[in-house]
């Protein structure tokens, strides 16, 4: 495929000084409202998070139904992708008004923006490149220059960013490999660097087991092995975790050197959340996966017969210090709340009851586990869990599932009950696909 143009023209938006936006609200989050049986029309819904009302101001265009949002580190960018036109929507936050739109040549589930300058990438797994024998490529998209550059990556299903935006780990479906990529020295409209690495633009490294995603912190990579879960077999995967009978493990990669410098076995790993030294590492492992002793929101033992496993995971001795049972499915979400509980969020979960018309045991993906003591709590709600969002100045996390936005207490791990929620649920129309607070606070 050639290099496509995108009809964005980027207004500048990097400026760290802080000016009030036009809806005059201090504390914003963008929930993404999507196409439902009921509702036609998508848009990105600014949220006053001070009292978790929708007020009256426009929502941000964003096609016609945008799901997955991604923010710049600064958030001086929002973007948003609309998976029924394949379309990214840039948004300058400061302002509250759109900056563009770029239509991808695929799907896209994985994207991020390193820097403050507009400059994103999206790993597009079915897109077909010219002078490229298999299908996949990252899209480069330079906002600034108004420019699509893909770069070929076969597969490419997740794209993780260095902070500066110099180096990108790419992760594909079924691979046993992480593809490195130097952006800045890929070349356009199309770079096939990836047909003979390792070169300039492109290394590929071996010897993991079914890598599907990243944490970076500094110059290393805590790269997650989803192992067995995702495919992989025996002896491969007890091979590249260094360990026998793994089902998973976290690979220690020095970004510098691109070696892995160490291996932790896990229970399983598709999803992970750093704090100081501590890694919290999510998924549902094939074996080892039952669910006796946890309790339903009846008090009884649960009827799921599959848990996931939520290891947490002490980087200084490179040991697993504590494990607990959680929902089931693929996690792909996970946020830390600033009084220590962690939302694990799954998609293609064993959902239990009816949430609408609620009778004995309700579960669906979502999971909170209490660093204090170990402890797990599953409310009572049923659906994908698309979206998290917590906040350093409230003790609250905003969790986007079965396509309702939730308010939950931190405090207390319930449903937030006030005048403004009487529901616990901010009422917005449309299935609502993420949620991401464009302010710090």
């Amino acid at each position: 495929m050639l290099g496509l143009s995108a009809s964005l023209s980027f207004i500048s938006c990097g400026s760290s000084a802080k000016t009030n936006p036009p809806s005059g609200l201090k504390e914003r989050v963008l929930a993404s409202q999507g196409v439902s049986s009921t509702f036609t029309a998508g848009s990105l819904d600014i949220i006053d998070a001070q009292n978790d009302t929708v007020p009256r101001v426009s929502p941000l265009s964003a096609g016609t139904s945008p799901s997955l949002i991604m923010l710049s580190p600064t958030r001086n960018i929002a973007a948003a992708f609309d998976a029924i036109g394949n379309s990214m929507y840039a948004i300058d936050t400061v302002k509250e008004t759109g900056i563009g739109s770029v239509r991808l040549p695929g799907g896209t589930t994985s994207m991020t923006f390193p820097t403050a300058e507009g400059t994103g990438y999206a790993a597009v797994p079915t897109v077909t490149v010219n002078g490229f024998p298999f299908l996949g490529a990252v899209e480069m998209m330079s906002f600034s220059t108004s420019a699509l550059t893909p770069i070929a990556v076969a597969g490419a299903q997740t794209v993780v960013s260095d902070s500066t935006g110099t180096q990108l780990l790419v992760f594909s479906n079924d691979s046993d490999s992480v593809t490195v990529l130097n952006p800045g020295n890929a070349v356009p409209p199309v770079d096939t660097s990836c047909l003979a690495p390792p070169n300039s633009v492109c290394t590929v490294v071996t010897g993991f087991s079914r890598p599907v995603n990243a944490i970076v912190n500094g110059t290393t990579a805590y790269i997650l092995n989803c192992g067995l879960q995702c495919g992989a077999t025996q002896p491969a995967t007890s091979a590249a975790c260094g360990t026998p009978n793994a089902q998973a493990c976290i690979s220690i990669f020095d970004l510098p050197s691109l070696t892995i410098t160490n291996t932790i076995p896990v229970d399983a790993a598709t999803m992970a959340l750093l704090n100081g030294s501590t890694l919290y590492v999510a998924g549902t492992p094939p074996t080892n996966n039952d669910c006796t002793g946890q309790l339903s929101n009846t008090g009884q033992q649960t009827a799921a017969t599959i848990c996931g496993r939520l290891d947490v995971v002490d980087l200084g001795s490179l040991t697993v210090t504590g494990s607990a049972k959680i929902t089931d499915g693929f996690h792909d979400r996970m946020d830390l709340t600033a009084n220590g509980q962690v939302f694990a969020g799954s998609r293609d979960c064993t959902n239990i009851g009816n949430v609408n018309n609620p009778s004995g045991e309700v579960r669906g993906c979502l999971s909170i586990f209490k660093t204090a003591d170990g402890s797990v709590l599953i409310p009572p709600d049923t659906g994908d869990v698309n979206g998290l969002q917590g906040f350093v100045s409230r003790d609250v996390e905003y969790v986007a599932e079965g396509g309702a936005l939730r308010v939950y207490d931190t405090k207390k791990d319930i449903l937030l009950i006030n005048d403004f929620l009487p529901q616990g649920t901010i009422n917005i129309v449309g299935y609502i696909g993420d949620v991401k607070a464009i302010d710090f606070f």
